[in-house]
C-alpha cells in the first residue's frame, strides 16, 4: 500500500506536546514507507479558530522539522463541498432540520429521566425528527434557527454491506454507529461537522492510513458510516495512546498543556521537544491504561 497520512490540528490554540506527538505518528509512518505526510487545518469553526493559531502550526512544525508534502489544506476554504455533500444527504431524506435549542434538548433529556447515552453523552431524543414535512417546511420557511441531524436509522438502512474498518495490527473491527444517534452534520454558526469533514477531506486527499489518538477510536464508527453512504474508500486506521500528564490526564489545550513555543522560548532545542513527545513503550501503555 502507498501509504498517505496526514496531520490534522485545529488552529484553536498553540500546538502542544501531545500534538507533536501525533503528528510524528503520521509523519514516521509515512518517511519510513517512502510514503506522502499531509498536513490539513480544521478550520471549520470560525468562532474558536485564529489565523495567528494557523500560522503558528506551520512555524512550530517546520521548527521540529517534521515536513509535508503538497499545499495545505484549509477546511474553511472548501465550504462549497462539505455544503454539496450535504445537499446530497438531504436529497436523500438521510438528514432533518433541528429547531431544538442546547437548553431544550437538555431540558427534555432532564424530564426523560433515563435518557440513553453514547460516546459523546446524552443522545437527541429525537424530537424534530417526528415533525412533519409542512412543519418542517414552514419553519424553514420562517428562517427559524436549525442545525442538520443525520437520521441514524435511514443512514443505516441505506448504508451497504457491513460497516468495519481495519485497525493497524488489531485487524478487523466492527462498527456501531447507532450508538451516536442522530448526530449534528452541520449547525448555522458551524456549517459542517468535524466528522463530514474529515471524511470528505481523507477521501478527496488519498489518505490510506489515519493515525490520530485512542481518543477518537470510537468516532471511527461514525466515519465509515458517512464513508459508506458517500461511496468513499475506507482507510486503514492507527490509534495511538495519548500523552498524558504526571496525574494521568491527557494533555489538552483547554487545560493550559505547556505548548511547543513555550519551550523553544525556554531554550529547549527541536530534538529536546521532540523527545518529550516520544514516550517510552511503558509510559505509553501507562499513560493508556489511566484513561
Amino acid at each position: 500500500m502507498n501509504i498517505v497520512t496526514r496531520f490534522a490540528p485545529s488552529p484553536t490554540g498553540f500546538l502542544h506536546l501531545g500534538h507533536v506527538h501525533s503528528a510524528l505518528a503520521g509523519w514516521r509512518r509515512a518517511r519510513d514507507a517512502g510514503g506522502r505526510f499531509l498536513l490539513r487545518l480544521e478550520d471549520i469553526d470560525a468562532t474558536r479558530c485564529r489565523p495567528e493559531y494557523a500560522r503558528a502550526v506551520l512555524e512550530d512544525l517546520r521548527c521540529l522539522g517534521l515536513d509535508w508534502d503538497g499545499p495545505v489544506r484549509v477546511q474553511s476554504e472548501h465550504l462549497a463541498d462539505y455544503a454539496k455533500v450535504l445537499d446530497g444527504l438531504r436529497a436523500r431524506g438521510l438528514l432533518y432540520p433541528c429547531f431544538c435549542t442546547r437548553a431544550e434538548v437538555a431540558r427534555e433529556i432532564a424530564a426523560a429521566g433515563a435518557a440513553p447515552h453514547g460516546p459523546d453523552g446524552p443522545l437527541y431524543p429525537g424530537t424534530c425528527r417526528r415533525l412533519g414535512p409542512a412543519e418542517r417546511a414552514a419553519r424553514l420557511a420562517a428562517g427559524q434557527a436549525h442545525a442538520w441531524r443525520l437520521d441514524i436509522v435511514a443512514a443505516l438502512a441505506a448504508a451497504p454491506g457491513d460497516l468495519v474498518y481495519d485497525e493497524d495490527g488489531a485487524g478487523r473491527v466492527m462498527c456501531d454507529p447507532a450508538r451516536f444517534g442522530d448526530v449534528i452534520l452541520a449547525r448555522r454558526d458551524v456549517p459542517a461537522s468535524y466528522h463530514l469533514c474529515v471524511t470528505h477531506d481523507d477521501a478527496v486527499q488519498g489518505v490510506t492510513l489515519v493515525t490520530r489518538g485512542e481518543d477518537l477510536r470510537e468516532a471511527t464508527d461514525l466515519h465509515r458510516l458517512l464513508q459508506s453512504l458517500m461511496g468513499w474508500p475506507a482507510p486503514v486506521y492507527a490509534h495511538h495512546a495519548l500523552l498524558t500528564d504526571p496525574s494521568g490526564r491527557r494533555l489538552a489545550k483547554r487545560d493550559k498543556a505547556q505548548t511547543v513555543r513555550a519551550l523553544r522560548e525556554a531554550g529547549l532545542t527541536p530534538d529536546e521537544v521532540l523527545a518529550l513527545a516520544t514516550p517510552t513503550q511503558n509510559e505509553a501503555c501507562a499513560g493508556q491504561q489511566t484513561r
